[in-house]
């Protein structure tokens, strides 16, 4: 292998390896994204939890 084709592979897998990071932050963003959602979900559903707990149960109303 000469020279030139071992610095031509070598500058492919560095390029593979770029790609692969970028890549890498892209998802984490994206998990931490869908995180956030899911403890604002979750904190939206206790609140409504508390707030549903303080009232007297569901009733049919009389014409039922």
């Amino acid at each position: 292998m000469d020279d030139e084709t071992l610095e031509a592979r070598v500058t492919e897998l560095e390029i593979r390896y770029m790609r692969q990071e970028d890549l890498l932050q892209q998802l984490s963003d994206l998990v931490r994204d869908q995180q956030d959602v899911i403890d604002r979900l979750v904190r939206t559903v206790r609140e409504y939890e508390l707030t549903l707990a303080g009232q007297p149960p569901h009733e049919r109303p009389p014409h039922y």
